[in-house]
């Protein structure tokens, strides 16, 4: 089991809907290698989940930690290596 208490969360349910993805994917791009965060959402996010693996393929894991049917939980975690050939963890 991971420890949630510490990683950023977003609760979707109390975001407009047109700032959600935005907010989530902000948020993404922020996180470190191996580090996550958690969404909670009154929906299966599967759509954002679908996003991610087009845009983003290997480089985010997605886990289930609640499935409804009145709340949905989910953290998604950036790998430790996501493949990226640029600057990432470069010193220059």
């Amino acid at each position: 089991m991971t420890d949630t208490q510490s990683k950023p969360l977003i609760d979707v349910r109390i975001i407009p809907p047109a700032e959600r993805h935005p907010k989530i994917f902000g948020m993404l791009n922020a996180l470190a290698p191996g580090g996550s965060m958690l969404i909670t959402s009154d929906h299966d996010p599967r759509p954002l989940h679908y996003q991610l693996q087009a845009n983003y393929p290997g480089i985010f894991d997605w886990d289930y930690l609640e499935q409804g049917p009145d709340v949905w939980r989910v953290e998604i975690a950036r790998m430790k290596s996501d493949g990226c050939d640029c600057c990432c963890g470069s010193d220059h």
